[in-house]
């Protein structure tokens, strides 16, 4: 059975969650003894939802080869739909873990749901129109939540665009106010919440990736014409792989909306989707473990260097340069190729031997 789960078609997976599990279970250690600072507990609900939403980002950039720069656009679909939700069961589902399950699966569903619709159009494209279509849905999503007033009262669910004409009843509650966003959202994100969607997110990932379907995506990315005169349709496996990257991005949102009593629309802006990308990037594209370690390295690391004050923000710039250049040394990969090749030489040495 090891042998099996370390062998070369499941050892990268089996890190994957190796990684995912060892962290969660060293950091419930430290924060059950006390050893864990604030900084780093408020950032952990925060790091899972943004390493959701780097996979997810994965899937399009590194397996499909599209460059998408919505994906801000699609974690606010998921986290504006999971604070309506979780405020209309707020009294009938006490449950917070449920209630918290509910919202997700919802914020998961209606961003699908967007982005099957944007992918109709957008797929059509490719290369920098992709992108630039991409990041204009992106900001015509931001638009609209930021012209939303919606509450609900005795009377059921009202509604309003661009005027404040909401009018609620003695008890009713407002759950999105424009621009204002959405405020008094009951906080039941938890650490423990966001490792599952991380594991079910590379659960997902890994089972397209090594699927019959996962091996037409990256035909269709490597070569459309010699994809699509072998039968595959290539449009039908860029949407399948756009879809399923918006479903695990507005769970994220879901998620990361949960974990604050108040949030803007502001906040899923263009600059978000672009940091993502850049978690995408440096953690290497198709490289899931790469993506993981790269979104927590960097999203830490801001938050770490806050005593240097005003001079954090461009040695992080600084850092990022540095890493760039170094994930794309060629002499680096040369290097780091006959390492493993050396390891494997004396693997099957040892192995021959013991036989």
């Amino acid at each position: 059975m090891l042998k099996k789960i370390f062998d070369k078609n499941h050892r990268t997976r089996t890190i994957s969650y190796l990684l995912v599990i060892g962290a969660y279970l060293i950091l419930e250690v430290f924060m059950k003894t006390g050893n864990l600072s604030s900084m780093v507990k408020n950032m952990l609900v925060p790091l899972c939802c943004f390493i959701t939403t780097a996979i997810a980002l994965n899937l399009v950039v590194g397996i499909s080869g599209e460059l998408s720069l919505g994906h801000a656009g699609f974690m606010s679909v998921g986290a504006f739909t999971a604070i309506v939700v979780s405020g209309y069961l707020a009294k009938t589902v006490t449950v917070a873990p449920l209630r918290l399950a509910i919202a997700m699966a919802a914020g998961a569903l209606t961003a699908t749901f967007v982005g099957y619709l944007i992918s109709i159009p957008v797929l059509k494209l490719e290369g920098d129109y992709l992108a630039i279509v991409t990041l204009a849905f992106c900001q015509i999503i931001k638009s609209l939540i930021n012209n939303i007033y919606l509450g609900f009262d005795e009377n059921g669910f009202q509604f309003s665009f661009i005027d404040d004409k909401v009018k609620l009843a003695k008890g009713g509650k407002a759950l999105i106010s424009g621009p204002l966003g959405a405020t008094g959202t009951s906080r039941i994100a938890s650490f423990t919440a966001g490792v599952i969607l991380i594991l079910i997110a590379l659960m997902i990932s890994y089972n397209l990736i090594y699927s019959k379907k996962g091996r037409a995506i990256m035909a269709s990315r490597d070569n459309r014409i010699a994809a699509r005169s072998v039968g595959i349709n290539v449009t039908q496996m860029k949407t399948l792989t756009f879809t399923l990257s918006c479903a695990l991005a507005g769970a994220a949102g879901a998620l990361y909306a949960l974990n604050y009593a108040t949030l803007t629309p502001a906040k899923f802006d263009y600059n978000q989707s672009i940091l993502v990308l850049v978690y995408v990037v440096l953690g290497g594209l198709g490289n899931i473990n790469g993506t993981i370690v790269a979104t927590t390295l960097l999203m830490m690391l801001p938050e770490m260097m806050r005593f240097l004050d005003r001079y954090r923000m461009l040695i992080y710039a600084v850092v990022l340069i540095l890493i760039m250049l170094a994930s794309n040394n060629p002499l680096l990969k040369q290097k780091l190729q006959q390492f493993k090749t050396k390891l494997s030489e004396k693997k099957g040495a040892r192995n021959n031997a013991g036989e």
